[in-house]
Formats: C-alpha cells, structure tokens, sequence
C-alpha cells in the first residue's frame, strides 16, 4: 500500500507550515519536508513506524463492517485546550498530527464536521492525491471523502470554497426549524439534508450515510459537536493527539457544553514523535482490536 496523505484544507495545514519542519513534501503539492522524526509507537509495544505501519494502526475494524462507525480526531494542549490563541487549533499541531490526520482523512468515507468549525478553520474540499485516490478506489471508496456540515443556523456561504469547491459535493444537514430560505440557496450547491425536527438527529443523520455506503465516518469536531455525540452515545473510536504545548488562559476542550455521563476509555495504542503524542481510545463497551475493515 503506498502512503496516504490528503491535503488538509483547514486547521491543521493553514498557519502552521510556516518552518522547514511542518512543510509537506512536494510530490504531495507542497515544499520541504513533511516531518523531521520518525514516529514510534511506546504502547502496547515500542517499535518505529513508517506510513504502511500506521496505515494498519488505523485501519477500521472489520466488525463494523455495513453499520456506520463514528471515529472523532481532535488535538489538545497539555492543559487540555482544543484551541490555540488565534481560536483554531492549527496553531497546537505538529508534524506528526498533521501526518496522521491526513491519513484519517484518507481512510475515511466522510468527514463529519460542525459549522462553526468550517466557518473558523476554512474548511475546503478534501482533495486527495493521486496515490491516494488510487488506494480508495482500490478499497472501494470514492476517489475523495465528502464533508458532511452539521448546522442549525446554516449560515454558510454558498460561493465559498466548500460549497462551490472541486471534489464530491457536501453535504449540510440540519433540522426542520432552520431558515427555508437558507435551505434553498444551499440546495442549489449543496446535498441538503433536513434531519430532525428541533435540533438535528445525530443518531439518524449516521444512519442516513450509511445508506448512502458512508459507513467510515471521521468527526473532526468541533467541541460541541463531539460532546453531543459522545451523548447520545454514539462515537466509536477517539483519537486525541495532545500537543507538547501549553497553552493557558481560557478555552475550550476537546468536548464542549452539557455534561456527558461518565465513560470508560480502553487505550488501544500511543504513538510518539518529537514530543507529540498520538493516542487512539475506544469506549470499553467496544472489544474489538484486531478485526480490520
């Protein structure tokens, strides 16, 4: 398998390639190196990893073949934060978050994000590369993810880059009490989905892209997204990459608003770079752990 990396549109890319060290390779359209440190992998055991190896650390697992599975990826500061002080979280990222998160966009069939979070990290079309692509159209996926927007107050553009962009067209979801005006502008670049009737449905909008064979979901926030799905039960898998920065002063975290109950976590595996640390969890009603899809 050739390794995987999509050109990330968004928090992790933009305001954070500013060094030798955070620039992707130009094979993949960008200049200088991609990353400086090999990653390693410190638990359940320690070797080093190249992309093929982490490729099969992320892999999906195959018992949740047909049914939609709900991976989230979300990068913290070591006190917690979600955000750096700009308000996105490109500025807490590092080379080896920006690698793996690539690679979660490339083994994802959708991309599942709030609005707030497009609208703050200038969310465009995921665009993969040719070996990319390749690689999907070889697992039978589409040759790029598509971008699902949650949004209530659909105050999205409709002539920006993600509604008007290249690629496979995104999909807004909302519920029933949203704007009918804002629906049928969005319509007209947009998938728009009406899903829910007060606030939207998360459980069915899943549901809804599973029947469009949408099943590898990757939530990539924002906080209040995230805690509404660990509420209603319905995330998967978390990967957390947490930063070697510390950030201070008031911010939100990696989950946001109401309470969630309490959850047990099984650590399925850290990987290391540089100070970075990669951490992959799974609730513990979840025993799968080497099933792949």
């Amino acid at each position: 398998m050739t390794s995987q990396r999509i050109r990330p549109e968004h928090s992790r890319s933009p305001g954070c390639f500013s060094g030798e060290r955070g620039r992707p390779h130009p094979e993949h359209g960008w200049t200088g190196p991609w990353w400086d440190q090999a990653v390693q992998r410190i638990f359940p055991d320690r070797r080093d990893l190249d992309d093929d190896a982490i490729l099969d650390a992320y892999a999906y697992p195959a018992a949740h073949a047909g049914r939609p599975y709900l991976r989230a990826n979300m990068v913290i500061s070591l006190d917690g934060a979600a955000q750096g002080r700009d308000g996105r979280s490109g500025t807490l990222s590092s080379p080896a978050d920006r690698r793996v998160f690539a690679m979660l966009r490339g083994l994802a069939d959708v991309i599942l994000v709030g609005a707030g979070t497009a609208r703050a990290e200038k969310y465009g079309p995921a665009e993969s590369g040719p070996d990319v692509a390749a690689d999907r159209l070889r697992r039978g996926q589409r040759p790029n993810p598509q971008i699902a927007v949650v949004s209530g107050r659909l105050a999205l553009d409709p002539d920006g880059p993600l509604l008007s962009g290249p690629g496979e067209p995104t999909i807004v979801v909302t519920h029933a009490r949203s704007s009918p005006e804002r629906r049928r502008a969005l319509a007209a670049v947009a998938d728009v989905l009406v899903i829910g009737e007060k606030k939207v449905d998360l459980a069915a909008v899943l549901g809804e892209l599973a029947t469009r064979g949408l099943t590898r979901i990757l939530c990539e926030g924002g906080p209040h997204l995230l805690a509404e799905l660990v509420l209603a039960g319905l995330l998967d898998e978390l990967c957390l990459t947490v930063s070697p920065i510390v950030r201070g002063g008031e911010a939100l975290g990696a989950l946001a608003g109401d309470l969630v109950p309490d959850g047990a976590m099984r650590l399925v595996h850290v990987l290391e770079e540089d100070g970075t640390l990669l951490t992959r969890w799974r609730p513990q009603r979840d025993s799968s752990t080497s099933d792949r899809l």
